[in-house]
């Protein structure tokens, strides 16, 4: 006898910003299995997990590990990453420089405000050479933990979704890879300088799907996962991104 035809489900996946061609082949697969896949568009990175927390959405997919752990030191989220997907490196943009050896005394340097990614943003411009923070605090230091700052550079910290938006008032900014794809730049072959990952599963900036605790072994969500970690969604971030986003499974 067949098979009995699994019940219709649908399950909301928050994302932020628009570039989520790879969802599409999930998507085809899924339908597949009668389960419908949504995503629930954000503008920042402030309100997915909120969202998730709520019962708004069922997962979501848009942070690296880092951040989530975060998020859920400072504000007390349950939630858990059931599953990687990719890495998006931080790149240093400049519309008024083509090298970092142009950066000069004074000069604005925009980066996220957010305390993971603003600390990976300054250990960007560590590994470049223009200043110094300090080592005793790991993957996120802050501002106040410059030791260093030879070049006197002005840190402007805004929003992480504001940091391409502002490129043409700084003299360069660290943008998330994923906010450089939107705004139409490659983190590969645009940035004047990249952050350096490493693929692992001990590497921080590796993004997650992630549900809320109750539900990390439900086996629809690890359907999903399942079903974004194959080589077809692989070819897709590969063809469609080209180096922008690196895959992490």
């Amino acid at each position: 006898s067949e098979s009995p035809t699994p019940e219709p489900v649908t399950v909301k996946v928050g994302v932020v910003g628009e570039n989520n061609e790879q969802w599409d082949v999930v998507k085809e697969t899924l339908a597949k299995e009668n389960i419908t896949l949504e995503l629930v568009k954000f503008s920042d990175y402030t309100l997915p997990n909120q969202a998730l927390a709520d019962g708004e959405t069922d997962l979501n997919a848009f942070q690296h590990k880092a951040f989530l752990q975060n998020e859920i030191k400072t504000k007390g989220y349950e939630i858990t990453d059931i599953g990687d997907t990719l890495i998006a490196p931080l790149g240093l943009f400049s519309q008024k420089i083509k090298s970092v050896s142009e950066i000069k005394k004074g000069d604005k340097i925009a980066i996220p405000n957010d305390a993971v990614n603003g600390g990976r943003a300054l250990k960007v411009l560590e590994a470049q050479g223009l200043l110094k923070v300090d080592p005793g605090k790991g993957y996120s230091p802050t501002v106040a933990d410059i030791t260093d700052n030879p070049l006197e550079l002005d840190i402007v910290e805004v929003d992480a979704s504001q940091t391409a938006s502002l490129l043409p008032d700084v003299t360069a900014a660290l943008i998330n890879g994923g906010y450089a794809v939107d705004f139409g730049l490659n983190p590969k072959t645009d940035s004047i300088a990249l952050e350096e990952v490493i693929s692992g599963s001990d590497n921080p900036f590796i993004n997650v799907i992630a549900a809320r605790t109750a539900n990390k072994d439900n086996p629809i969500y690890k359907k999903v996962v399942e079903a974004y970690q194959t080589d077809e969604v692989k070819k897709v971030i590969e063809d469609t991104y080209k180096g922008a986003y690196i895959v992490a499974w």
